[in-house]
């Protein structure tokens, strides 16, 4: 039983009281009630499956092997007594340096060779998210703004926002051009910031995106960093889905941008990356700050005490990124796996009448469900998402909750279950489709 405690009025901190970190938005409610009934084949063949997890599993099997056969990798080596001691004692801020060359390499191995690393400028964070925040702590002040492009990831309402007291000002970008940032919505952001009196410190891009599941074109990019330089700003490139891109050539790093200009003006760019997505190891907590700016190095390397990897982990990643038949097999492997799911599922939708996004990346897809909206409202939206939610039981991400300017779009993952389970869902939407126009079909007879 619950020890129940009396909780007198006490006062916290402004971070504690704040509201700022997105909990009450639908993308976290529809985990809860996934949580509370969750879809199991056998025991709850009823319940809600989850598709609002943007996670890799297609590919797990590949690494459950690699560990099977490389036993090194977790047992310390040869010499596991010396080799335990060497990994359990103090490690630096700077993390291993072969686990650092190793990562310099796979992030060059999924660009294929068009962008190179410098292991020295790696600063390892556990996670993302951890990234994300800590470059936000360096670049901006409490009450200073990043732009960033809509629709985006809603965890950024977190990450960037609620312990660092930094803005988020939207880069407006809506359907009528396939959601593409333009320098028109770049400039308008920027002028709203001004007559807010709020000063910008940098821009925020996901290449690829959550939750659109498509890459930004050269041109794009070119004219965001143009934009940046223009503004003395920052350009923060997340690119943690860059492994998961299913046509590789369509993918441009912004570090392939800075290595045709011979990196001028790259001391305001950072990139942020991570292994949860591409390897599917969310739970090894791996992510990096790779930065062209000296002083952000250091002064992420010193920040990252507070949100360090694990040697453990780091030795293990060391090994098997090192392993270059393994990395280029698991790449290629995995790129075919999620381009045959992405495929599955956008045939799937079809089936049922409903229309995506031309995705090329990640894992998910942006549906678009706008057509049954009655009036293109986000009350509307939010009302079929719930009917989504307790009557079809599927938990996918409306477009509201990513900031999204049109009613009716939704992230809807489809890498974090089996094959199976993808088709129990798509029946469960072919069938909603179904009872939809037959009740219309029934109503309009009247």
């Amino acid at each position: 039983m619950a020890i129940e405690i009396e909780q007198p009025s006490i006062g916290l901190s402004r971070v504690a009281a704040s509201n700022t970190h997105g909990e009450d938005s639908p993308y976290f409610a529809g985990w809860k009630a996934y949580d509370e009934d969750r879809y199991d084949e056998i025991t709850n063949p009823s319940g809600v499956i989850q598709m609002g997890l943007a996670e890799n599993q297609v590919s797990f099997d590949m690494l459950e092997e690699y560990l099977e056969e490389h036993s090194e990798a977790t047992n310390w080596g040869k010499n596991k007594i010396s080799g335990f001691r060497e990994n359990a004692l103090f490690q630096d801020y700077h993390g291993l340096q072969s686990f650092r060359q190793a990562m310099a390499s796979f992030m060059e191995q999924i660009r294929e060779g068009k962008a190179t690393f410098d292991f020295n400028r790696i600063v390892l964070t556990a996670g993302a998210t951890a990234a994300n925040e800590l470059l936000t702590f360096i670049l901006a002040d409490p009450g200073d703004a990043l732009l960033v492009p809509t629709p985006y990831y809603p965890g950024f309402d977190r990450d960037l926002r609620w312990r660092t007291g930094v803005k988020i000002l939207p880069i407006h970008c809506d359907s009528s051009n396939n959601f593409q940032i333009t320098t028109e919505a770049l400039e308008a952001a920027y002028k709203r910031a001004q007559a807010m009196n709020t000063r910008v410190r940098g821009v925020l891009i996901t290449n690829p995106s959550n939750p659109l599941g498509a890459t930004i074109e050269r041109k794009v990019l070119e004219e965001i960093l143009d934009f940046v330089i223009r503004k003395n700003i920052h350009l923060v490139s997340d690119e943690i889905y860059s492994g998961s891109v299913f046509c590789p050539s369509e993918f441009v790093s912004i570090a392939e941008i800075l290595e045709a200009r011979n990196y001028k003006d790259a001391e305001r760019v950072h990139i942020v990356y991570s292994l949860s997505k591409d390897l599917g190891l969310p739970g090894f907590r791996v992510g990096t700050i790779y930065s062209y700016n000296n002083k952000v190095v250091t002064t992420a390397r010193r920040m990252s005490s507070f949100t360090l990897v694990s040697s453990q982990t780091q030795h293990l990643l060391a090994c098997m990124l090192s392993d270059r038949k393994f990395t280029e097999n698991y790449i290629k492997t995995n790129r075919e796996r999620l381009r045959k799911r992405y495929q599955m599922i956008i045939e799937g939708l079809r089936k049922a009448r409903i229309e995506c996004l031309r995705g090329n990346a990640g894992l998910f897809c942006w549906m678009n469900l706008s057509p049954l909206l009655e009036e293109p409202t986000m009350e509307n939206e939010l009302a079929l998402w719930k009917r989504m939610l307790h009557e079809v039981k599927l938990n996918i991400s409306p477009g509201s909750s990513c900031h999204c300017s049109d009613p009716g779009w939704f992230r809807v993952c489809f890498a974090n279950m089996s094959e199976k389970t993808l088709e129990v869902a798509l029946k469960r939407i072919h069938n909603f489709m179904e009872q939809r126009n037959w009740n219309r079909s029934l109503s309009s007879s009247h």
